[in-house]
Order: structure tokens, then sequence, then C-alpha cells
């Protein structure tokens, strides 16, 4: 009875520290955004509220997780300037410019028509994963569902970088 109770305690504090050790999920998730982070990207778990969807009465508040590069190519004037912006995987009215399935969140008909041309290349090459791309005049981000492995990261992070060059 006694060896039954000591076994009985041992497999109850080895279940105890099983369930705190991080899952394989996790493990890939810790390791993809300390990558990210050596990429210069700053990772942060936001909640985002996109446009209302076609039939839809109230806008829902998603979690995401933002993939940011800062704007450090920037000066002060364009910085002041600088027209902010936000698209959304997701079908809505506002979508005037973008491809099917995109729609505004922030910044309908103000990009240029160049400006919209590259906008319209990088949803088109974007994995299936990002829902949503912002720009504001402090980082440049991806909502990104973090599925598939640390090539995604750098296939992200140059995909990003023509956009940030141009400074929109």
């Amino acid at each position: 009875m006694k060896w039954a109770i000591i076994v009985l305690i041992m497999m109850s504090l080895l279940g105890s520290m099983m369930w705190v050790m991080p899952s394989p999920r996790q493990r890939f998730l810790a390791k993809l955004r300390l990558q990210a982070s050596r990429q210069g990207f700053h990772v942060q778990i936001v909640r985002v509220t996109p446009p209302r969807a076609a039939g839809q009465v109230e806008p829902e508040v998603l979690s995401a997780t933002a993939y940011r590069l800062p704007r450090f190519n920037l000066q002060k004037n364009e910085r002041d300037g600088f027209t902010e912006w936000q698209v959304f995987r997701q079908t809505a009215i506002a979508d005037t410019g973008l491809p099917e399935g995109w729609s505004w969140g922030a910044g309908e008909r103000c990009l240029s028509e160049s400006q919209l041309n590259m906008l319209n290349e990088l949803i088109g090459a974007l994995p299936d994963g990002v829902s949503s791309i912002e720009s504001t005049p402090v980082h440049f981000s991806l909502f990104w569902d973090e599925k598939g492995d640390e090539s995604s990261l750098d296939r992200l992070y140059q995909l990003m970088q023509p956009i940030m060059e141009q400074k929109f």
C-alpha cells in the first residue's frame, strides 16, 4: 500500500511537470519569433477590428500576430505628411483598387496609382496566412497566422522591402 501511494504521488508530480512543458507548436513559435526579432521584426499579439464584412451587422474584434518592421528611413517632414492605411483579407464594400477578397480598413483612395499597383503586387505574393497589412509612420506590419516555417519569415521580409523603400 505504501508503494502504491509513493508511485501515485510520483506520477502526479511527473504529470504536473509535463503539463507545464511547452508543446511542439509553442516551441516552434518561440523559435520563429526569436528569429524574427533577429531580422529586425517587432512581433506583437494585437487586437484588430476589420471592417464589417458583407452582411455583418457588428464588426468583430480579432486577436492577431503582427510582424512589424520599424520605419527608421523616414524624415520628420515625411512622418508628418505620411498617409496611414490598412487592408484586410475580407470581402467588404470598401474595396476600391484592391484584388477580390481584400478591403480597406483605412486609407481608401489615399494611395497613388503606382503605390496601389505595388500594394496589389504585394497582396498577390503573400501567403494565405496573412490576414491584414498596415502601414503607419512608425512601422509597416503584416498580420500573419504563423503557419509555415522559418523560410516563410524570410519571404515575408523580402516582400515587405519594396514598400519600405518607397516609404508609403
